[in-house]
């Protein structure tokens, strides 16, 4: 499993993350079901940001419906994300996607094997208007 530094949080508040290089070979994975097939994480957690390289398998539909705000870029492949209101949207390489926490109902579904990179974290947090 890939280690951060270990002095990546001396003198940091809780947002700032120092110039870190991440080799995402040396990353642990873990495996997660879906509804069909599976989905493999490499996930790094910094202060208040989450970064994973996530791969589903080919026939891969979400165990899921998602209300997490995230930014996905998507690295190989392609995908359909689709919404609880009917609405779907393919994204294939080189193509994002950014939604804000409890803005969307959504979950992936990859016919093929596709990896993305997907970023969350408190910046996506919900704010109502006052």
């Amino acid at each position: 499993m890939y280690k951060l530094p270990s002095n990546i949080f001396c003198g940091m508040n809780d947002k700032n993350i120092p110039f870190t290089v991440i080799d995402w070979h040396e990353v642990g994975h873990l495996y997660y079901p879906g509804e069909h097939g599976l989905a493999l994480w490499k996930t790094l957690q910094f202060p208040g940001i989450r970064m994973r390289i996530v791969e589903y398998s080919a026939g891969y539909v979400a165990d899921h419906w998602c209300q997490k705000g995230h930014i996905v870029y998507c690295l190989e492949g392609e995908f359909t994300t689709e919404q609880s209101n009917g609405q779907s949207f393919t994204l294939k390489k080189g193509m994002s996607y950014i939604v804000t926490d409890e803005m969307s109902t959504h979950r992936s579904v990859a016919e093929h094997v596709v990896k993305l990179l997907i970023i969350d974290g408190d910046f996506l947090k919900y704010k109502k208007d006052n």
